[in-house]
């Protein structure tokens, strides 16, 4: 039977449309789309960065991996994710550790819930689904700390199976390639953003199109200064043709966060050990040990700040405080600014007794040996802290992680 009697009985194989809709775009022909989508895998493998995670594409790595990006730059987490593997080298040997094994190894990485959730998620994967990380996109979306984008990026990278992800990086390059009006994260600009790397991600190598899509954010398609001249989709990007690209995405009008002023305690004992309280379950730095700080009054300086925070804790407000700094840090609704100052006090509690006042929330104070300060889990603002007054070395260092 000829081509022309099978397509008058109806039996014809289908072809692909001739011309791709892109959600609120202009439409793209199939040709235009197989280049860009060949121009996108092309690059990668000349120019996609050597990263850990890449080595062997295993899923669980992949996980780990885009937990730890989420709010680190990819130099900063290398460490880290190495650390991580040589202590938790599958979901089960996370299922298995205590959680403040599992906060001291994040130690640094800042957003401790990320960590928690890791746990819970691992202790999913070892009840439904054998210890491995799934395959499947709604089983992943089901397991905590994993929403739209990671799901996404453990089923493309992991799985090289199609799934769509728009994280800052694409978000910006899809913005600039069609140079769309809204905010990536306003309503309207999100919902465009996630349907057009819908319709883009090919069924064939999804995997390395969509890491060049982020590569192409994080190398070329910066948020200053881009290199349009390197960048492979340069004669299709209308940001460009506009001649303003850095003008996408559009920025949303961001709220300054407001600063609170304070002072922080570094106390010690007779015998050398340090002051701390670990945070409970649940809220800020939850499961983390700190050393006792303050939030300033009004009208209140530094020092009296801290005198007044030793008077609560029972101590003598007469024992001489040194200054050592300030500590800066930043969380995603204010910014923290405490000036650290450190005493050898005489008062000492014994360890547990709870006869000092908890404060923010936190259980009992406890008087830490000097030599166990390097595998407590100790939140960032204390670490900081510690670090300005010589009290334990950085994360990363003399076999702390």
């Amino acid at each position: 039977m000829t081509a022309v009697a099978r397509k008058q009985e109806g039996h014809a194989r289908p072809s692909p449309p001739a011309v791709v809709v892109l959600p609120g775009e202009a439409d793209l022909t199939q040709a235009r789309l197989a280049a860009l989508r060949r121009a996108v895998r092309v690059w990668f493998a000349r120019a996609g960065r050597a990263l850990p995670w890449r080595e062997r594409y295993d899923p669980y790595e992949i996980w780990i991996a885009e937990i730890m990006l989420q709010q680190t730059q990819v130099e900063a987490a290398i460490p880290y994710f190495r650390r991580w593997l040589a202590r938790f080298p599958a979901v089960a040997a996370v299922a298995a550790a205590t959680e403040d094994d599992v906060l001291k190894a994040w130690e640094g990485l800042g957003y401790y819930r990320r960590a928690r959730n890791l746990q819970s998620a691992a202790w999913e994967m070892m009840a439904r689904h054998r210890g491995r990380v799934p395959g499947d996109l709604e089983a992943l979306r089901a397991l905590p700390g994993i929403g739209r984008y990671t799901a996404g990026a453990i089923l493309s990278i992991g799985f090289d199976r199609p799934a769509p992800i728009v994280d800052g990086n694409v978000g910006r390059v899809l913005s600039r390639l069609f140079a769309l009006p809204d905010p990536p994260r306003s309503a309207r600009g999100e919902a465009r953003l996630w349907a057009l790397a819908e319709a883009l991600v090919p069924s064939r190598a999804p995997r390395a199109f969509n890491q060049g899509l982020m590569e192409l954010g994080a190398l070329v398609c910066r948020p200053q200064a881009p290199r349009c001249g390197e960048c492979p989709l340069r004669r299709g990007c209308r940001a460009r043709a506009l001649g303003e690209p850095e003008r996408f995405p559009s920025a949303s009008p961001r709220k300054a966060r407001p600063v609170r002023e304070g002072s922080l305690l570094l106390l010690h004992d007779g015998a050398g050990r340090l002051l701390l309280r670990k945070r409970p379950a649940g809220g800020l730095w939850s499961g983390l040990w700190e050393p006792p700080w303050t939030e300033r009054q009004t009208a209140e300086g530094a020092l009296a700040a801290a005198r007044r925070l030793l008077q609560a804790l029972g101590l003598s407000p007469r024992a001489r405080l040194r200054r050592r700094g300030r500590v800066e840090h930043g969380l995603t609704h204010l910014e923290l600014r405490l000036a650290c100052y450190d005493a050898q006090v005489t008062e000492s509690r014994p360890e547990g007794d709870g006869a000092l006042p908890s404060g923010n929330g936190a259980s009992a104070w406890h008087w830490a040996e000097a030599a166990a300060l390097a595998s407590l889990p100790i939140a960032r603002l204390g670490r900081k802290a510690l670090e300005i007054g010589g009290g334990v070395p950085p994360p990363g260092r003399n076999g702390a992680v």
